[in-house]
């Protein structure tokens, strides 16, 4: 057969036949008209980046801008409320009221209830409280977990409590029970001032407000719920933040002090997240009680929130500011939630939420204490730090974030504003498609000019002339313009193919040399490399201080029967990787790998003053590596390692077939410990044993002989 380039005509004569194109001159217009093209590309693209990341960063301001407005609103909430309780519980009707109630209640201790009284408070907790509270806990409850012990507790409970057959009643009808009729000091003292704290209630919006005595006894309810009556200090809320406050404000006898608590669930609520702000009673010459507020979770969302006028306040269709606990639980709603419930339980399962969780969160309507969020910026504001990022959120979805701590003293919270990336971002989309079509408009106008100066520019050859220096100083990347068909484009071509072809050349040069390099690395350390690319025919070198592990692994062989050729050299691969990602961890060098064995030294290619110690913690390690492996794939693999410390011999042998090894007595010693026992561990020789043992505990495991002396080896425990 005849040779095809033998039959076509040679490659310069079928170009000029090819050729009959523009001109010079036109070639020089288009020149020209591509290098001002390029130009206004370039100044467009510095024009886009520039005004693209100016609206990035007012989008960032802004929400910053909100995040630190919701913070100083939240704040002063707060601060505000812890003032107004300070304030309450230290003005002469607060004084009154606590020394009043607290001897009204004394007198109640005497008048225990009879057993049909009992019989009467139990029913009212098994009927009315405890199901609807069991059902928001998911806990079982007895019908008695919540009865003080105290007389007048119980008699208090008995004649306010116990009268709440509806939870859903008036709160207004609550507020003003009262006055029971009994004739006791206790319902007239509640008669005549029990007012106070009910006017508190309504006029600053708490939930509730308790007055204790200074045994820790709730003396006084606002609800008169299942809280009132009992003994914090004894009784089944003795372990909540709340009664912790009030043992820290009562211990400083100061009515200057004020504790706030964090949320947390509140049976007397139907466990309800709950904050209070506790502060004692009395004056300069000692308290006489403590007063209690609850505060309102509505207040804090509604705050958080805006009034859930998001839009209006720059927020747009999607972003939100709410509160995040140290416990990386919300402490505010979610503007999903409010908005959208019936999408909320599964967009928040798709963002990593527990699916009970979140169909919890959905069913009750409310995130606080419940939604946990545990993005990268709330471990950023958790850790005092304050500013902006684009990732995921708490849903799962990419948003703009804004994050920092807030200062309230005694909550640990901090703030997070978040918008969605598409809605915070989408004016710099339509600046871009303004820019593209702006740049479009100054790319025809550089044309029209482009065929007015066309003329005034000749030499094109200069480019060529460029190129060619390029190439002579080293840069293979060069090309010129191609597609011509004159005597300049034939002229281009050929020097790109002969710059084309020489780039080629040199990369599979470089990629081979690279190759070479990476394969003597695998098989030999660098050092044994460099005397082997030099052409040494005896490698070899002695090392002082070396510590050597001979790993053996056990029962591999007996999972491997059921295993194909493929999945056997699979899972041992999988082996191996990770006994090398520990061997790299603990400071060890791999020296070779056997099919149920790993050679690995320590201080052999470089130094360490703690081989010994690496050496174990590889072992060590190494069996963590085979009890993930078996928790992973349900096998008993174990491992069988011996270690000793001294000197070693390392080398090429057999130039021909690159083993790299190591040999010397250490090595000798390191394997002979390991089958002291024919028994599963990690076996160490007596000099590895005394320099590691304020750090391993051993125990003995038998001994060898080894030159003629009886050594004693030692078990990892």
């Amino acid at each position: 057969m005849a040779d095809p380039d033998t039959l076509a005509p040679p490659r310069p004569r079928r170009w000029k036949r090819l050729r009959g194109g523009l001109s010079i001159q036109s070639k020089l217009l288009l020149m020209l008209l591509s290098v001002s093209l390029v130009s206004a590309v370039i100044v467009g693209a510095i024009g886009f980046t520039n005004g693209r990341q100016a609206l990035q960063d007012s989008a960032l301001d802004q929400l910053i801008s909100i995040r630190e407005l919701r913070a100083a609103e939240i704040t002063e909430t707060i601060d505000s409320v812890i003032r107004d309780a300070s304030l309450q519980s230290r003005n002469l009707s607060a004084q009154t009221l606590s020394q009043t109630m607290n001897a009204a209640f004394d007198e109640l201790q005497s008048d225990p209830l009879s057993e049909e009284q009992l019989e009467t408070l139990e029913t009212y907790y098994a009927e009315v409280f405890i199901p609807p509270l069991e059902e928001s806990s998911e806990t079982e409850y007895s019908d008695t977990a919540f009865i003080p012990d105290s007389n007048a507790g119980q008699r208090l409970q008995l004649g306010y409590t116990s009268r709440n057959l509806d939870l859903d009643e008036d709160y207004q009808e609550l507020l003003a029970r009262e006055d029971l009729g009994d004739g006791t000091a206790y319902s007239a003292a509640a008669a005549q001032y029990g007012d106070y704290l009910t006017h508190l209630v309504e006029e600053a919006g708490y939930e509730d407000a308790l007055l204790l005595n200074l045994d820790g006894d709730v003396v006084y309810s606002a609800y008169k719920g299942p809280d009132l009556g009992t003994n914090v200090n004894t009784g089944p809320y003795r372990d909540t933040l709340f009664a912790q406050a009030y043992r820290d404000v009562t211990a400083t006898n100061s009515v200057d002090a004020v504790e706030i608590t964090d949320f947390e669930a509140w049976i007397p609520s139907l466990n309800h997240p709950t904050m209070w702000v506790v502060s004692p009673v009395g004056d300069d010459d000692g308290i006489t009680g403590v007063m209690a507020f609850q505060l309102s979770l509505h207040r804090i969302n509604n705050v958080m929130t805006g009034g859930e006028q998001w839009a209006e306040q720059g927020l747009g269709e999607t972003g939100e500011v709410y509160l995040v606990g140290r416990d990386d639980l919300m402490r505010s709603n979610s503007r999903l939630l409010i908005e959208h419930p019936d999408t909320y339980a599964e967009r928040a399962a798709d963002g990593g939420t527990s699916p009970s969780i979140a169909s919890r969160i959905a069913e009750i309507g409310g995130a606080v204490l419940l939604q946990p969020v545990t993005t990268r910026a709330i471990s950023e504001a958790q850790a005092g730090r304050a500013g902006t990022m684009t990732g995921l959120d708490y849903l799962g979805g990419d948003s703009v974030i804004a994050y920092a701590p807030l200062h309230i003293e005694g909550l640990d919270w901090v703030i997070n504003a978040r918008i969605d990336t598409a809605e915070a971002f989408a004016p710099v989309v339509e600046f871009t498609r303004n820019v593209l079509l702006s740049l479009l408009g100054i790319l025809l106008g550089v044309s029209l000019l482009s065929l007015v100066l066309a003329q005034a520019f000749t030499r094109p050859i200069h480019r060529l002339v460029g190129a060619v220096r390029q190439v002579a100083a080293g840069d293979l990347n060069v090309q010129v313009p191609g597609g011509a068909r004159d005597e300049f484009g034939d002229l281009g071509n050929a020097f790109n193919d002969m710059a084309s072809s020489l780039r080629v050349k040199q990369e599979l040069i470089e990629e081979q040399q690279k190759e070479n390099e990476k394969l003597l690395h695998t098989l030999m350390p660098e050092s044994v490399a460099n005397r082997y690319k030099k052409g040494d025919e005896t490698i070899s070198e002695a090392h002082e201080n070396v510590s050597v592990v001979f790993a053996e692994l056990l029962g591999f062989d007996d999972y491997a029967r059921g295993l194909t050729a493929e999945q056997e050299t699979s899972q041992l691969n999988t082996l191996m990787r990770g006994i090398d990602e520990a061997a790299a961890k603990a400071g060890v060098e791999k020296v070779r790998t056997l099919h149920g064995g790993y050679l690995a030294s320590s201080g052999l290619v470089i130094p360490r003053v703690d081989n010994v110690r690496r050496s174990v913690e590889f072992a060590r390690q190494a069996v963590e590596v085979l009890d993930r492996f078996n928790a992973q794939n349900g096998t008993s693999i174990t491992l069988r390692a011996g270690i000793d410390t001294g000197t070693v011999t390392s080398g090429l042998v057999a130039r021909t077939s690159l083993a790299y090894d190591l040999w010397g007595d250490a090595v000798n010693l390191a394997y002979r410990v390991r089958s002291v026992s024919g028994q599963p561990g990690i076996y160490v020789s007596q000099t590895v044993r005394d320099r590691t043992q304020e750090m391993v505990d051993y125990v003995e495991a038998g001994t060898v002989e080894t030159q003629g002396q009886t050594e004693t080896v030692w078990k990892v425990v």
